[in-house]
């Protein structure tokens, strides 16, 4: 049991984080589609950092780097230039896969891939205090630094945003910008704020996705996972609570799928089970939302019904 508790750990965690990435900037009303560029610039950058300095310390702090850099780029275009969040993270995500395709090509002469002969082991941590958590103990011995740290990540990600006042700022911001600028909040320095947050997270999962077990780079190694991760956070309600719990859900149907591979059902159909379950938790969510607006609707009176109408 613990060892597909564990399995179900290393599927989850890039995908939360990515979820607390597009998060934050979703409380700010930005819709962020970039995360999956993030993750896989800073998923290349670990493993070629890591090479040329050996140290994990520097090819970590290197990941984060490049995934605020692509942050950046994201928060110009939408808040500076006026680009449409979609459009400009489509353009992000494009820009990241044709850059390391590039560098493959053109520095490394190896566009299959990168894949280092000597590369330095990512921090796990490790000890009877772990093994003595029920249940998630067993599963977390062993695992790297970055596992834990992004499951403290939601309780710190929900003390940040509830009770900090750049929480506050970007809540405010993304509730209604008139109100909180009336209030004295600089709603785009909050905004840019959500925004450079999401690539710090997407810079962590793009390092535990390259670092932590593989040590290597593949071209679009994310392999998706920044949308399941924004799928994560739609799901939850755009609250670190529920981004864990529709997480976790996808690990499960990852490491699920896993199981599966090498039985009588297709490889292809395995590998699309995280993404079948991100689609049917998205159609659930919105059918309950409708019923939702349905059932208010019809507890509407008469005058309120009218009142509707007239406005």
């Amino acid at each position: 049991m613990s060892g597909f508790t564990s399995a179900v750990l290393i599927q989850t965690v890039p995908v939360l984080l990515a979820a607390l990435a597009a998060m934050f900037t979703q409380q700010a009303r930005i819709l962020n589609v970039a995360v999956e560029g993030m993750m896989l610039m800073a998923a290349f950058v670990a493993i070629a950092v890591g090479q040329v300095t050996g140290s994990v310390g520097v090819a970590v702090l290197a990941a984060v780097g490049a995934g605020v850099l692509m942050s950046l780029l994201f928060g110009i275009f939408t808040l500076r230039l006026n680009a449409n969040p979609l459009v400009a993270g489509l353009g992000i995500n494009l820009l990241a896969g044709g850059v390391t395709v590039f560098l493959l090509e053109r520095v490394y002469e190896n566009p299959g891939g990168l894949r280092p002969d000597e590369f330095p082991e990512l921090w796990s941590v490790s000890g009877d205090w772990l093994r003595a958590i029920p249940f998630v103990g067993p599963a977390l011995d062993g695992q790297s630094v970055i596992v834990l740290l992004a499951l403290a990540l939601v309780p710190l990600s929900w003390l940040l945003l509830y009770r900090t006042p750049i929480g506050y700022a970007m809540r405010a911001a993304g509730e209604d910008e008139h109100a909180a600028r009336a209030a004295g909040i600089s709603v785009g320095r909050a905004r840019m704020t959500a925004v450079l947050l999401s690539g710090l997270l997407g810079g962590l999962a793009g390092a535990q996705l390259s670092m932590a077990a593989l040590h290597f780079f593949l071209p679009d190694m994310t392999s998706g996972r920044g949308f399941l991760g924004l799928a994560a956070m739609l799901f939850g309600g755009a609250t670190p609570a529920g981004s864990l719990g529709a997480s976790t859900l996808f690990g499960v149907a990852g490491a699920a799928g896993d199981r599966l591979q090498g039985g009588a059902i297709p490889n292809q159909l395995v590998l699309a089970v995280p993404y079948i379950a991100a689609i049917l938790a998205l159609t659930a969510a919105r059918m309950g939302l409708f019923r939702r607006i349905r059932t208010a609707r019809r507890s509407r009176t008469p005058q309120e019904a009218a009142d509707g109408v007239a406005v």
